[in-house]
């Protein structure tokens, strides 16, 4: 596109804006008939979880969009959110939905790479892309429409719910001096990173949040990843367990899901439709939002109330990882066609950011730690 056409574009935009809000007293009189609504017609749907109920930010996410919905509808659409164990186990949420028993839920992509090993592309790579880079992937990058080939066989349509941001590299009752001191280690850690962990000598246990204090406190798991400081200073790690990692190497932005049958979203009108969406797009926004909000607040918390003693991994730790990162890779999309796709389109867009994200984010960064 030349300057002119883009300059003429934009003149066009700013023209039909004027011409709509011109009309915009005319076309507010139509009627809900005239627009083929028919308001006496209600849905009531069951989302199920695989957070505990009520969990912070998690949990009151999926309770916001089901808030944000029915107001929008009028209180046409009206979702009863389950939390894990309400009314399924919280690993059984997918099955739940996919056969229709509930009409949507909400977790994370790598929770079901036992069924669609493409799925844990969408939640978080180890060395991957940071939150905001997976939303522009997945909805400006072509993501979308791979995540919903992914989810298809299932009868499920996926849509981004939430980022938790850049995670925290997990709780340690041993120092993690070289990568042999990760060898033996028993480790809560889903995903691609689980993966990462038994290439280099651990053993991966992917528990449902819920179980995770209990597991660690009792010594079926050694160590544990779970979110970042708010999470963790209301989970209790800082109690029974003594060193806190940083970086989260293996979820550098985790992307969350909500994944809807698709019978049931076509049994609904265009406009609730609309409205179910607009509703998991604002959780998606106020998820990251609120993660960023509280999480320093935390870690304060955790250094000043707990004394929390606080580790880097070192960069030769990272290195070796990294390296391990590739081998898992090129292990899972070599065994799975469609794996080789989504990682070939995602690593295609990660590599497009990284001059962009050099001269702009890392950058400032580096700014802010000079001064």
């Amino acid at each position: 596109m030349t300057r002119k056409e883009f300059l003429k574009k934009g003149a066009l935009a700013t023209a039909a804006g004027a011409f709509v809000t011109a009309c915009a007293s005319g076309e507010n009189q139509a009627s809900a008939q005239e627009a083929n609504i028919n308001m006496n017609q209600t849905f009531e749907w069951k989302c199920v979880t695989t957070w505990p109920p009520n969990f912070p930010v998690f949990g009151e996410g999926a309770n916001k969009m089901a808030e944000w919905v029915k107001k929008m509808s009028g209180g046409r659409l009206d979702i009863t959110v389950y939390g894990g164990g309400e009314l399924v186990p919280p690993l059984e949420a997918f099955d739940t939905v996919s056969q229709g028993a509930a009409e949507m839920g909400t977790g994370a992509a790598y929770y079901w790479a036992g069924k669609a090993p493409a799925a844990q592309f969408f939640a978080s790579v180890p060395f991957g892309m940071n939150a905001q880079q997976m939303n522009a992937w997945i909805l400006s990058g072509g993501g979308l429409a791979l995540w919903e080939e992914v989810y298809a066989p299932f009868n499920l349509m996926p849509l981004p719910a939430g980022n938790s941001g850049i995670q925290m590299g997990g709780w340690f009752n041993k120092e993690i001096n070289t990568l042999a001191d990760f060898k033996g280690l028993k480790m809560r850690i889903p995903g691609l990173g689980g993966k990462v962990l038994n290439k280099v000598g651990g053993t991966a246990i992917n528990v449902a949040g819920g179980e995770i204090y209990t597991n660690l406190e009792t010594g079926v798991i050694d160590a544990t990843e779970w979110v970042g400081p708010y999470h963790d200073y209301k989970m209790g790690f800082a109690d029974i367990a003594k060193y806190y990692y940083s970086p989260g190497w293996h979820e550098p932005g985790t992307q969350l899901e909500a994944f809807i049958n698709k019978d049931a979203y076509a049994s609904l009108p265009e406009d609730l439709q609309e409205i179910l969406r607009v509703g998991i797009h604002y959780m998606n926004i106020w998820t990251l939002a609120e993660f960023e909000a509280k999480n320093n607040d935390f870690l304060q918390k955790l250094k000043t109330e707990k004394n929390v003693e606080m580790r880097q991994f070192s960069p030769e730790i990272l290195n070796e990882l990294r390296n391990a990162t590739k081998e898992v890779i090129a292990d899972v999309t070599a065994s799975d066609p469609m794996s080789k796709k989504v990682y070939d389109a995602y690593s295609a867009f990660q590599t497009k950011m990284i001059d962009w994200s050099t001269v702009t984010e890392k950058a400032f960064y580096n700014t802010i730690q000079a001064t």
